[in-house]
This record gives structure tokens, sequence and C-alpha cells, in this order.
């Protein structure tokens, strides 16, 4: 390790106890510089562990920071302690709001998000390891939805968890809209059974020509449509015809009965609710607005609609968005809109059960559908027309209309319109055994006690009475028969065909009413 020279200046006389104290300063010394020299060593490789440490933590560092799946160190409570530039760029937060940021405060306020989020953390409570769970969540700056499959693996310490998320979103985007195509395809599927045609639209009245006249100056533009006129008249037929000459023609015609649904389900239907949203909603559902997105929506009966949803459906008509049931999330639609109804709508705004302002809305461009009994030079061509249509259904030809037959169908008045006697005529049908239509007991004009001349083959004039009166008979003989019942199965506006508001409003022009 090194030489030690010792000078004086007289002579060194060695003895043996001089050479030992030599010895023994020499091993101190020795072993002092060899102290020194190991010190020197261990500094160095201090000095080198530093470095690779350093390295080692950069290097570290630039995977946490550049790697492609986000990785986040949350606290139990869900508050960041640190986060990559890819969970930053996913979660749309920047790098001073990380120390801030809480997870919980990136869950949308939804039954079904919350509820995942709650369970997923609850396992990091308990020290689990979480793998692959889907949460939905919301981006910090813009709040647009973004999908996650998460991992968490707590620390052994027990003070915060790691997390490891990828950004799934585009694959639920694409599972959403397959979903929403899939609805779309099965409503499609069962309007496809209901035989609606514009080829059925028959007329050959100058009133309903008129009406025509208008289906083809608004089809082509995306006005909202009303369309007024009594049961049975043919309202849906018309709103077919604008939509299967319109631009939208390609996309679906959705249509809704407001009458036909409960009241705590319309807005489900129309706008769809999320899984959780209320008991017995187990899975997501998708309105009839998303179904009609870029095509057009018909509300039948619009008078219907509940007053408290009224505003919603406005809010679509005006901003073309929506949230679902039980979501906070908003969802824009393209949507045309076409209404119907029998009900004086311009006399429910003022007894305030229908919205001004959805009322005017909706009245962009209305058209009435004029009853059968104001355009009865279409009934032989709607007979020739019905008889075609159920010859097809039951294998059987009728050629032949009695004139008696005829007269008949021309001098009844119709309550129920176009429906009622598409219905005598299909039960016509069912009764005849030749190619001749028969006359039963089936049509209108026909009281319960009334036959069939079977020398003569005559029926009660329909001339020896008013069309008022007969019309008049014909809803007390169905009265009578339903026990005065109107509304309801067995009631006697189900067996007309026709609405129950619309008989009431008939027996109430007609003077009927039951007798104490």
């Amino acid at each position: 390790i090194g030489h030690l020279a010792i000078f004086d200046t007289s002579p060194l006389t060695i003895s043996e106890q001089k050479l030992n104290i030599l010895k023994i300063f020499a091993s101190r010394a020795g072993a002092e510089i060899e102290r020194k020299v190991s010190e020197e060593k261990l500094k160095l490789a201090n000095s080198d562990l530093k470095r690779l440490l350093d390295e080692s933590e950069q290097r570290f560092r630039d995977l946490f920071e550049e790697a492609p799946i986000a990785y986040v160190h949350e606290g139990l409570d869900s508050k960041f302690i640190k986060a990559n530039r890819a969970a930053l760029k996913i979660l749309g937060i920047k790098p001073e709001e990380v120390l801030s940021a809480y997870g919980s405060d990136l869950v949308p306020n939804t039954p079904e998000a919350q509820r995942r989020f709650k369970e997923a953390f609850e396992s990091v409570g308990r020290g689990t390891d979480t793998r692959g769970v889907v949460l939905e969540l919301k981006r910090k700056d813009n709040s647009k939805p973004i999908w996650v499959q998460w991992w968490s693996n707590p620390d052994l310490s027990g003070s915060f968890t790691r997390t490891m998320f990828i950004d799934i979103t585009d694959k639920i985007l694409m599972e959403q809209e397959q979903a929403r195509l899939k609805a779309q395809n099965e409503y499609l599927q069962e309007e496809i059974k209901l035989e609606h045609n514009f080829d059925e639209m028959v007329s050959k009245s100058k009133a309903f020509h008129a009406v025509l006249k208008k289906v083809e100056q608004v089809a082509d533009t995306d006005a909202t449509v009303l369309i007024l006129g009594e049961s049975g008249t043919g309202k849906e037929l018309i709103a077919r015809a604008i939509h299967s000459v319109s631009k939208r023609n390609k996309k679906p015609l959705v249509k809704v009965n407001c009458a036909a649904l409960p009241e705590n389900l319309i807005e489900s239907e129309l706008f769809g609710h999320e899984k959780g949203a209320f008991t017995g909603a187990t899975a997501q559902k998708i309105g009839r607005f998303e179904l009609a997105d870029n095509g057009t929506v018909f509300l039948d009966e619009i008078g219907e609609m509940p007053v408290d949803l009224q505003s919603k459906l406005l809010r679509v008509l005006q901003e073309g968005e929506f949230e679902r049931v039980g979501s906070s999330k908003t969802t824009k639609v393209n949507v045309r809109v076409i209404a119907a109804t029998n009900r004086e709508l311009q006399a429910m705004v003022g007894t305030k059960e229908f919205r001004a302002d959805l009322y005017y809305r909706l009245n962009v461009f209305p058209i009435s559908s004029p009853p059968l009994r104001e355009r009865k030079e279409e009934i032989p061509l709607l007979v020739d027309h019905f008889l075609k249509k159920y010859g097809v259904k039951f294998g059987r030809k009728i050629t032949t209309v009695p004139t008696h037959v005829l007269n008949t169908l021309m001098a009844y008045d119709w309550p129920g319109n176009i429906r009622e006697l598409e219905n005598i005529i299909e039960r016509g049908m069912i009764v005849s055994k030749t190619n001749v239509l028969e006359a039963g007991d089936w049509l209108p004009l026909i009281s319960s006690s009334s036959t069939l001349s079977s020398s003569t083959n005559s029926i009660e004039k329909p001339g020896d009475k008013s069309l008022e009166e007969i019309e008049r008979n014909h809803i007390l003989e169905v009265l009578t028969s339903s026990q005065w019942k109107i509304r309801g199965e067995g009631g006697a506006a189900k067996i007309l065909d026709i609405n129950p508001t619309t008989l009431e409003a008939r027996m109430k022009k007609l003077g009927i009413s039951r007798s104490k």
C-alpha cells in the first residue's frame, strides 16, 4: 500500500523494543491508509450505484409516463396520487390538476355507472385485486362519456392502489350502435308484418286528393306535420306516405301510439332507459327517438300524452336532444316528427291539458284527413280494395257485390270510418261461401231484429230513415249489447272499432244518453 520512511539526525540504534514500536506504528498507519483507500472505493461504488439507481428510476418514469396503457396511483378514497400521460389524455385532466382529482368525480350520475364504480373500490378496500372491470366515466374537461377496462392492484401498505386501464370507448360505442341497429331491425321486421303500404291509399274524392297534394308539398321538407282527423280515417297511412316520398325514406319510420302505453312507461318508450333506472329495468333500452335517428317518428294519438312529458318532447323538437331515463348523458338525434290526433288540441290548450308551445311547434303544417261520410264516393273503391286484400289472406275470391249491399254501405254514416268499413268487409268475406259478398247480420244497418227475406233477398231500404237516425239506432244497439259500457274490452267503442272520445262526441251530437 506504500512506503514509510523515518529520518533522524543521529544514527538509530536498533533494539527489539524500538523495532516493535516501529512495527506497531507502521501497522496502524497501514490500516488507516487501507481504510482511506477502501472509503474512496466505497464512495466510487456508491456513486456508480446512485447513478444506476437514478438511471433505473428515470427509465421507470419514462416507462410510466410514456406507456400506451394508462396508469394511476389512487388513494382508497379514489384521490389521485400520480397519473401518466396516457391516463391524463383519456380522462381529460391537466398535469397540474392531478393532485386535486378524484376518480369518483369522473363517474356519471347513473345507477349502473355508480354501482360498478362502488363495487370496484369496495374490492380495493378489501385488498383484493380487480381485473378487467368495465367502468363508464366522463372526461373532466368536456364531460364526454368514456368507457375503460380497469385493473387495480392494492399496495401492500393498504394506503393506495395501483390502477391500470385502457380506453374501450370505440368498442362500447360500436356495440351500442350494433344494439341500436338490432333493435331498429326488430322494430322494422314487426312493421313489415303490419303490411302498411302507401299503395293502400285508395281514393278518388276531391277532398282526399287535396290531402295528397299537401303530402307532396311537405314530404321533401323536414317540417313537423300534424295530421288531424277522426279515428279510422287513415292518418297513419298519410304519415307513411309523407315518409315514403321524403328524403328520409331510407331510414325507418318509427311509430309510437301515445294512447296505448301506460303513462309511467311513455318516457322510457320514447327516450329509452338505463339498466337499474327503475324497478324492472334489468337492461339498457334504446328509445324510439334513437331508433328513428335520421328517419321519422310518428306520434299517434299525441293528444293522450301526459302534460309533464310534453316539455321533454318540446325539447326534442327544438333542440334535437334528450336524456334516457336514469342517465345524465345527453343524446342528440336528427329526427323528423309527424304527429296525429283525433282530439281538438286547440281546445285542450285552453283547458291546460296540452301545452300551447308544444301545440304551435307541432302545428307547423297541419293536414286534415276527412271522415268517410264526407267522401262516400270512395266506398265502392275501398270495398274492392279490401276484397282483394282479404281475398289473398283467406284464399278466397269475391267477384260480385250485390247492389243492395253496396247501397246499404253507401247509406251508412260510418262513425268508425275506413277502419270500420274494412272490418265489415273482412267479416263479410268470412261468412260468404260463394264468389258473391253475402248480406248477413254483419251489415251495419241491419239490427238484431231484422232478417233478410229469403224470397226477395231484400233489406230495409236506407231511404226509409235519415242517415242520422240510422247511425243513432246502430250506436244504440251496440250500447245496449255492451250494457252501456263505452271503454275497454267489450265496450261499445271496441265493438265499433273507434276511439272512445270519438264515440262520446257522436253520442253527444246524436243526443244519445242512458235513460235513468
